[in-house]
């Protein structure tokens, strides 16, 4: 099994606390993060659900949550068929009011030799989508 990292990381006009607040309002991912949607709980232990694609293209993303730091850390282990691995976002507070957020996937590529050349094609746009996600999380909390 091949083990990839993806991360990306914005710098918001926000506090850490507006700003997790918004990103686990998971009923609101979809406002930053394009082709998203996700529900459920804001406690270790707890179920969520992400869904993503366009239309009737798309895969669930099944995850429980194994950190929870309220306004500062929250860490997921994805449980799905295809994506596997641990995720987290973590909010550094700045001065002024303002944060730092990280967000990090540590992913089990799927199909062995054939998952790894594949990331050569879908790691960077899988990044490219992180930051876009993360610039847009940094607007909305703005």
């Amino acid at each position: 099994m091949s083990r990839v990292l993806a991360s990306a990381d914005a710098g918001v006009d926000a506090s850490a606390e507006r700003t997790f607040a918004l990103l686990t309002d998971w009923e609101r991912h979809g406002e930053w993060m394009p082709f998203t949607q996700a529900a459920g709980g804001h406690e270790v232990g707890a179920a969520l659900v992400g869904r993503t694609g366009i239309g009737p293209l798309g895969f669930l993303d099944t995850m429980v949550i194994t950190d929870w730091q309220a306004g500062r850390r929250v860490a997921v282990r994805h449980t799905g068929r295809l994506v596997r691995g641990e995720a987290c976002f973590e909010l550094t507070p700045r001065p002024g009011g303002r944060c730092t957020i990280l967000w990090a996937e540590r992913l089990d590529l799927p199909l062995g030799p054939l998952g790894r050349v594949g990331w050569v094609v879908v790691g960077p746009v899988a990044r490219w989508f992180m930051g876009l996600g993360l610039r847009r999380l940094a607007r909305l909390a703005s």
